[in-house]
């Protein structure tokens, strides 16, 4: 895909990927997420997030949220670990319009006492609402298993005092110290001119002033193995398995992705779905993840349940471990693998706002984009060698911790 990228004088990056359509995607990424607080501010990064829709120096929350949905237009943020995201879909004409919103927000919210109060009373609930779900409380704990005592094992969301505790003082330090102006890319997907979104986007970022990078972030070094069982109360059991996994730029960060889709990632016909839940009828849901990250990265393998059904279901995923690793991938076996993934890859590009968020991030990791032939050739290249010597790490039984949540007897 066409895409051109412009560096304004104070290091803000424009990303142009033109199209014809007559619908436009935007997007605003900070390189700054949950991993840059300091643990007793946790929960900040989000904090922000939510806050920047609140109130800025010329509009309030109305005039914010209205400013694109009067027009029909999509707007919408989140935060992860390492990034804080602000998006939005909506029709050509309004260009303009969405990149002077976002500026407003990002760069001029006020953060007023009265709706941080009301904010943090919508986080808590946020947070309680995770706790009452626990297939999705389990990820985050186990997150905090994995990467014990380092930023990135703990809550996106903050705790409850963490969140009550914040101020807005701790607000725009956190903004002083990590919105770089050099790891902010402003991106946009829609039917217009380089030199019209160089115009458009100079009104309003030129006068940012320059905020250089400076790395402080730290990779975690690997945890003590754990195995963790919590009563909860709950009607089903809820397991989680993984490590600590390669990161961004690791060789074999696209290995993995393939030997992830290959046991439990999307799709029915992966060889775990297949086990576990279409030959034996254990699970409803079993699925694997990798998120590879700047300095390191997470492989976890999830399942839900009955008690009395987790012996049997660890023993069934262990032995499809060992298979894996006894009987290495053909070369047949193994094109099929990365016809299904880079198919998978191509279906994604459909999604245009997903695609530029993507787009944008390669930029902020890589500082450049791979086009579609250039990540298909990377899955391509990848060789039964390298998947044996992955699956042999990646899938070592005695490597893995587990976090398991059981009803209460």
């Amino acid at each position: 895909m066409e895409y051109n990228v412009h560096t304004l004088p104070n290091g803000i990056r424009l990303l142009h990927v033109p199209s014809p359509s007559a619908i436009s995607h935007a997007c605003i990424i900070v390189n700054s997420g949950s991993r840059d607080e300091q643990e007793e501010k946790s929960g900040l990064a989000h904090f922000i997030e939510h806050l920047i829709f609140k109130r800025t120096e010329k509009r309030n929350t109305n005039q914010i949220l209205n400013r694109l949905e009067s027009v029909g237009a999509d707007l919408n943020a989140y935060t992860t670990k390492e990034y804080t995201c602000v998006h939005a879909s909506f029709l050509n004409p309004y260009l303009d319009r969405t990149l002077e919103l976002f500026h407003d927000i990002v760069f001029h919210s006020t953060f007023p006492e009265d709706e941080m109060d009301k904010e943090k009373s919508v986080i808590l609930d946020e947070i309680t609402s995770y706790l009452d779900q626990p297939e999705e409380a389990i990820y985050d704990d186990f997150e905090d298993l994995v990467f014990a005592g380092h930023p990135l094992g703990r809550n996106i969301l903050g705790s409850p005092e963490t969140v009550n505790n914040i101020s807005q003082a701790d607000i725009h330090q956190f903004i002083k110290e990590n919105y770089h102006t050099d790891k902010i890319i402003v991106a946009v997907l829609g039917n217009y001119s380089l030199n019209k979104l160089i115009k458009t986007a100079d009104k309003y970022y030129s006068e940012i002033p320059e905020n250089s990078h400076k790395d402080t972030r730290t990779a975690p070094e690997k945890a003590p193995l754990a195995k963790v069982i919590l009563e909860k109360p709950i009607s089903q059991a809820h397991v989680m398995l993984g490590a600590q996994a390669y990161s961004l730029h690791h060789p074999y960060k696209t290995g993995l992705l393939l030997l992830n889709n290959i046991v439990g990632g999307t799709g029915m016909s992966s060889i775990l779905n297949l086990q576990i839940r279409e030959k034996y009828g254990i699970a409803y849901t079993i699925e694997t993840g990798y998120s590879p990250l700047s300095d390191t990265g997470i492989f976890t393998l999830y399942f839900g349940t009955d008690k009395e059904k987790v012996d049997r279901a660890l023993s069934l995923i262990f032995k499809e471990f060992k298979k894996l690793k006894d009987q290495p991938l053909t070369e047949v076996q193994l094109q099929k693998a990365k016809n299904r993934f880079i198919g998978q890859i191509a279906l994604g590009e459909e999604n245009r706002i997903g695609l530029i968020i993507s787009m944008a991030k390669s930029l902020i990791d890589y500082n450049h984009i791979e086009d579609l032939q250039a990540v298909f050739s990377r899955i391509q290249s990848v060789t039964t060698t390298d998947m044996a010597n992955i699956t042999n790490e990646i899938l070592d039984e005695s490597n893995l911790s587990a976090l398991t949540f059981y009803p209460l007897a």
